[in-house]
Formats: C-alpha cells, sequence, structure tokens
C-alpha cells in the first residue's frame, strides 16, 4: 500500500449495494460467480465480504451453515423514504440509541454468543474457485467498540462508561476474543489478501469517546488484531467515519497500514497526505454527504480528478466514496466516479 507508485490507482469500496451492482451488469446479482463478476469487471482487485460479529449484528449470522438470526432485539427497523432517487419506503436497521438488550451482568451472561468455530467459513473458498488469478478476499469486520454500543444502546454504553465498566470491559473482552479468533481463523485461508476493521469512533466533528476512553477500551485490541494480520503478512486498513485526528498516531502505532471513509467534511485530505501519507495509505473522501449523491456526474466526475490531482501522485492512495455506495446513490453518479478513476488513474498522474 506504501510502495510507490503502482500502474493505476486503485478502486476500492467496502459495500456496494446490490441494486448499483445489477445496474451495472444489467441483470440480477444472485449467486457467488455473478457477485465476483461484477468486482471484477467493474474494475476491482478484492472483494469485501462481511465476516465475524457483524454477521450476528446484522442478522446474517449461519451457526455452521443453518440460518440463526441473532440480530431480534438488538437493532431497530424503520421505514421511511431514504432515497433520493426513488420514493417508496425502503426499510433499514438502525443500532437502538437508548437502552439495548445487554444492560446487566445477567443479560451479557445469558446472550448467546457464539464462538469462533461457529461460524461459516465455507463461503472464502466457494468465493475463491470464481476469482478471477490474482484477485482477493477482504474479510470486513465490526471491530471491538461497536459491538459494545450495538449490544447495550448507545445512551447506555456512553454512560457505562463512567458508571458501569465492568460490563463495558466484559463486553469488549467477550467480543476482542472472539473476533480475534475468527481473525485467526480467516488468515489461514490463502485467498483472503487483506483485513477491514470497521469500528466507529467518531462524529463529523469530534470523538464520539475521549482518547482517554480509546485509548484503555479499544486501541490495546486493535493492536492485537494488526499484530496477528503483520505475522500471517497481510495489510490491514481501518473504517471509521468522522473527525479522528486526535488519535491518528495512535492508529499508526496499533499497526494499521491504511484508513478509509475520510469524510470531507470531518477531515483534509490533503492535509493527510503530507502529514501522515508516508506512514498510512489514504482510501476514500470523494463525498457521500453531497456529491454522490445530489450532485450531478458532472460534479462527481470533476471531485474523483481533483482527488487523483492532489492526492494520488506518488501513490498511496485509493479512489473510494466516504463510507459506501448505498442504494440511494445514483448510478450515474457511482459510474461517473468509477470511469473518472479508470480514465484518468493511470500512472504517472496527469491531469
Amino acid at each position: 500500500m506504501l510502495r510507490g507508485e503502482p500502474d493505476r490507482v486503485p478502486l476500492v469500496e467496502i459495500g456496494i449495494h446490490p441494486n448499483i451492482k445489477s445496474a451495472f451488469l444489467g441483470r440480477p446479482v444472485k449467486g457467488l460467480g455473478v457477485e465476483v463478476e461484477f468486482w471484477a469487471k467493474a474494475g476491482y482487485d478484492f472483494i469485501p465480504l462481511p465476516m465475524g460479529l457483524v454477521t450476528v449484528l446484522m442478522g446474517d449470522f449461519r451457526r455452521r451453515g443453518r440460518a440463526a438470526s441473532m440480530a431480534r432485539g438488538i437493532m431497530r427497523a424503520a421505514k421511511a423514504k431514504y432515497g433520493v432517487v426513488h420514493d417508496e419506503e425502503m426499510e433499514k436497521l438502525w443500532a437502538k440509541e437508548g437502552k439495548g438488550i445487554i444492560t446487566t451482568m445477567e443479560e451479557f451472561e445469558s446472550f448467546p454468543w457464539p464462538t469462533a468455530e461457529d461460524f461459516d467459513y465455507s463461503i472464502l473458498e466457494a468465493m475463491a474457485k470464481h476469482m478471477p488469478p490474482g484477485m482477493r478476499l477482504v474479510p470486513v469486520t465490526i471491530g471491538y467498540l461497536a459491538p459494545a454500543y450495538f449490544l447495550m444502546g448507545a445512551e447506555t454504553f456512553f454512560v457505562s462508561l463512567y458508571e458501569n465498566q465492568r460490563l463495558v470491559t466484559k463486553i469488549l473482552e467477550k467480543a476482542g476474543r472472539i473476533e480475534l479468533d475468527v481473525l485467526e481463523k480467516m488468515l489461514e485461508y490463502e485467498c483472503v489478501g487483506a483485513v477491514w476493521i470497521t469500528d466507529d469512533i467518531a462524529y463529523s466533528d469530534n470523538l464520539m469517546i475521549s482518547p482517554k476512553h480509546l485509548r484503555q477500551y479499544l486501541f490495546p485490541w486493535f493492536k492485537r488484531a494488526c499484530d496477528l494480520c503483520q505475522r500471517k503478512g497481510r495489510p490491514v486498513m481501518y473504517h471509521s467515519d468522522g473527525k479522528y485526528y486526535d488519535v491518528i498516531g495512535d492508529l499508526i502505532d496499533c499497526g494499521f497500514n491504511a484508513i478509509h471513509g475520510i469524510e470531507p467534511k470531518a477531515m483534509d485530505i490533503v492535509y493527510l497526505k503530507r502529514t501522515v501519507g508516508d506512514r498510512l495509505c489514504l482510501i476514500g473522501n470523494i463525498d457521500l454527504a453531497y456529491t454522490l449523491t445530489l450532485g450531478t456526474p458532472e460534479e462527481v466526475a470533476e471531485e474523483t480528478r481533483q482527488r487523483l490531482r492532489e492526492v494520488a501522485p506518488g501513490g498511496g492512495y485509493c479512489v473510494s466514496s466516504s463510507n459506501s455506495i448505498p442504494e440511494y446513490v445514483p448510478f450515474q453518479n457511482y459510474n461517473a466516479m468509477r470511469e473518472t478513476v479508470l480514465r484518468y488513474g493511470t500512472y504517472p498522474i496527469s491531469i
């Protein structure tokens, strides 16, 4: 990721909605072969794949190959007109903001925690069979802090940082051990080329919790995960929304090779390139808040060209949305970003 200029600027996304994939291929995305076909034809070198506790929290968990949703009560469903393109209502799952399903030690003990052996890893080899030479899978995990505030409810979690630290520690230790064990099993597969840890720690104007608490509760787990990936020879990427300048040095010390998201309204990617670009690969910064969702294809193309001009020279930059590509991104806007990179992203950059 930081080995100088490659042949081209990589295209990267942590997730793309099936509607966008179908619009690109001209048919529904059904089956692993078609999933691989999308990522390969669209210009990506890898396929992101949610693994570990994120599948539990989102209701996609399969216990030893059998459907076993454990998300009941963890998330709440809400219908609304989320899109700017379509008028119909859609249902989305959201983390509970108040009281979650684990607020006491008794609830912690009674929760049906999975073990690493309960997860189904067969999809790794099954998908790899469809991939062209050189393509790799990148497991996406939910990290170590997020399971705590998903399970406890955000308000309960924040209050418990001061009033019930024992419960917070117990949940983080349990979730952390599960995620590390899952990570160790995934890294046994040759088709796994890197690992992506997603763990939001910031809002657009500041950190969600203090640097002190992050250093106490979260970063030691990040360090263990990064050390494991490094021992196995895999780079590890980190995703968080928001503004987290205050702990960039901590993330570097943990051992991350790249940071993803880099919301334009929260952090200045040109400043990051100048100050930490020799230690972190920068991924993202194409604005999901306006340009990709509400802008025109021409605006998307211009913003993408600007990122290529300002950040790509010297290497260490991958083009991506500032979060992901949800269904409410117009396909024409997504495609404008993608085609701009394919047209102008060959090194040496000359725009």
